[in-house]
């Protein structure tokens, strides 16, 4: 009996004791600190329970989140029932203060009261708030924490009060209207009706210009969201509509487990006004309308399209929201309409065909083909003459092209069919890799006429050219080139900026009618090239064999007075230059079986065609013939200094009248 006493003792003990603790103020006074603490090391602020009244039946609690915000709860509960009435009241009016709470910046306030009633099995929320300027009412039923019925109303929400509340800036002014009525929001047991209507849109031009550098005229805009909800389906219709834009969509939606059957509508007079949505600078109109059909699993994505003034079909599949799989067909598709929408300069004019075939769409594993085809293209020469500062207009220039891409793998396989009438470039096999960049590829590159090139070379040239080779890309860059030219061969390699050509068997004739020079040595050539295209500096050292001269006027002087025929002579020798730009140092050694030509630090200007030159001309062992080169290549001045062999004339004419003499005395 004393033992039952005593348990019954210590029953009685410990329940005075949590009804102090729990029930009294002095347990209160306990009880709150913990409270506080714990609610701080949630929050991460430094909150204060301003008042804190816990009692069998009723509760009072005012929690001070900082000087600016605070909560309210007070009423009645039943401690055995589970039961309660409450009444709450939120005053957050600096929102900016709780940015360490909610995780992102807010502005303004937002302050809300309403009643809690009901128990832990199945309660109410009823409430009302002004937020964003506007009347709003809501009701929540909750059976066992979950909501299942949510019934709301939104009168006149002002959308730019909304956008500051959320720190975003004032990029459109609206009404806002929401009506909800989801009497159960229970899984596969969905009923009830939502509706949003935005009315009075005005987008900010202002603001839209500044913050996206794009210029947009004067915008008005209203919106219409209706939506059902029956069981597993949403029913809904969907309607924008303004000066720029009207985009609409309608259909069924499942949303456990996702099905989709629904079309939409995107007629768009002016792209740019969607960058804050899209974050893509484009520009211009687009009309697309679809189907969107399917599952999580699978999703089929279907549509039409004028983009760029072309006809534009296309099918897309998603598996699991990823791109699975792509074909589209773009016919007749305006080049210089795409370019002024990707907000590109206006290179060209043309007409675009394209057929994508594409079966898997991972990056790592791609498959499929691209044919592409461009006609009727005109390149826009006055703006390529400007924007490149060629010194003279570039002529009228059309092109066409096909293309076919096959993709496997990470590797793009390109074969290249481009016809102009400046130049036409083939491509058998440019493989591009997606994953590193690196590319190689084939080429043979034809010009028809060089003197078409004179905008770019601004150098008179004459007769055509082909070259093939090979073009590498990945950390360096690698090019070969090989070409039949000027009756002979062309063998370059370029690696980075370095460039070395070695050239062999040509004829100096074609050279020189390919550069539109003076045609006045006929030899053969081999010779080195090395130059540096970052610097534009270089050195070009050759050997000449079988030279011979054609008529010219320093051979023509040299003959009348050094009494020398060197058009008769075979010559060979060097020739070296230094390349600065446009300024070239030659060196010119010629030497026949009895006669030599020299010249050393000739001057010559590919630019402005200027040449300075001393050459030095020895005829048959006589004394040496000086001539002076200065002006225009194609018709320098011509000075010639024949003294020392003027000089040795009138010696021998001298002896030979002394000999006569000494003859007659003897």
């Amino acid at each position: 009996m004393k033992i039952l006493k005593w348990i019954v003792a210590i029953v009685i003990v410990l329940i005075l004791s949590v009804y102090v603790l729990a029930f009294t103020g002095i347990g209160n006074s306990i009880v709150a600190p913990i409270v506080e603490g714990k609610i701080n090391e949630a929050t991460g602020l430094d909150s204060k329970l301003e008042i804190f009244k816990l009692d069998m039946s009723s509760i009072d609690i005012l929690l001070q989140l900082d000087s600016d915000n605070s909560i309210a709860i007070k009423g009645s509960y039943s401690l055995f029932s589970q039961s309660f009435d409450l009444n709450y009241n939120v005053m957050l009016n600096k929102l900016v203060s709780l940015e360490k709470l909610v995780q992102m910046k807010l502005n303004g306030a937002f302050l809300t009261d309403g009643k809690v009633v009901g128990d832990m099995q199945l309660f109410n929320i009823d409430g009302k708030s002004d937020v964003a300027a506007s009347a709003t009412s809501y009701h929540v039923e909750l059976q066992e924490l979950n909501p299942t019925s949510i019934i709301a109303k939104i009168d006149d929400a002002d959308l730019a009060s909304l956008l500051y509340i959320l720190n975003q800036k004032k990029y459109a002014d609206a009404k806002l209207n929401l009506d909800v009525n989801l009497k159960n929001i229970k899984p596969h047991q969905l009923e009830g009706d939502l509706k949003l209507v935005t009315t009075d849109g005005k987008l900010n031009v202002a603001v839209m210009k500044k913050d996206f550098n794009i210029t947009i005229p004067k915008t008005d805009f209203k919106m219409k969201l209706d939506a059902k909800l029956k069981g597993d389906d949403v029913i809904y219709s969907y309607l924008l509509n303004s000066n720029l834009a009207k985009i609409g969509s309608s259909g069924t939606v499942v949303p456990d487990p996702l099905q989709v059957n629904s079309t939409y509508a995107l007629n768009v007079q002016e792209l740019a006004v969607l960058k804050p949505i899209t974050n893509a600078d484009i520009r211009g109109v687009l009309n697309l309308s679809g189907n969107v059909k399917g599952s999580q699993e699978k999703m089929v994505v279907d549509g039409i399209s004028d983009i760029a003034a072309s006809k534009t079909t296309f099918e897309a599949i998603l598996k699991e929201f990823k791109p699975s799989s792509l074909q589209a067909k773009i016919e007749h598709l305006q080049l210089q309409k795409l370019l002024y929408m990707i907000k590109q300069p206006h290179y060209a004019d043309a007409v675009l065909n394209m057929d994508v075939k594409l079966s898997s769409l991972d990056m790592n594993n791609l498959k499929g083909d691209v044919k592409t085809a461009i006609k009727d293209g005109v390149l826009d020469s006055k703006y390529l003459t400007k924007t490149y500062e060629f010194k003279s207009p570039m002529p009228k220039t059309t092109f066409n092209m096909t293309e076919v891409t096959k993709l496997a793998g990470t590797l793009a396989d390109t074969q290249v069919d481009f016809n102009s009438n400046l130049a036409d470039l083939d491509i058998k096999s440019a493989k591009f890799d997606l994953k590193d960049s690196s590319i190689v590829s084939d080429y043979k590159v034809k010009v028809h006429d060089l003197n078409r090139l004179y905008f770019a070379t601004q150098r008179k040239l004459k007769g055509s050219i082909v070259a093939t080779g090979e073009l590498k890309k990945a950390k360096d860059l690698d090019l070969t080139m090989l070409s039949s030219i000027a009756g002979g061969k062309l063998d370059a390699k370029l690696h980075n900026d370095d460039l070395k050509a070695n050239i062999s068997n040509m004829q100096t004739l074609d050279v020189l009618d390919i550069l539109i020079y003076p045609k006045i040595f006929k030899s053969k050539v081999d010779g080195v090239l090395k130059y540096n295209l970052a610097q534009a500096k270089g050195t070009f050292d050759a050997k000449l064999k079988d030279g011979e001269f054609t008529k010219n006027q320093v051979l023509d002087l040299t003959k009348k007075y050094a009494k020398v025929d060197m058009y008769k002579q075979i010559f060979v020798g060097d020739a070296n230059a230094k390349i600065d730009k446009e300024n070239i140092v030659a060196l010119l050694d010629l030497k026949s079986n009895t006669s030599a030509i020299y010249t050393k630090d000739t001057k010559l200007n590919s630019k402005t065609q200027r040449i300075d030159s001393n050459i030095k001309i020895i005829g048959n062992n006589n004394p040496p013939l000086y001539v002076q080169l200065q002006g225009d290549v194609n018709s320098p001045k011509v000075t010639v200094d024949a003294s020392a062999i003027l000089k040795d004339e009138a010696k021998k004419a001298v002896d030979k009248q002394v000999n006569k003499l000494f003859k007659k005395l003897f």
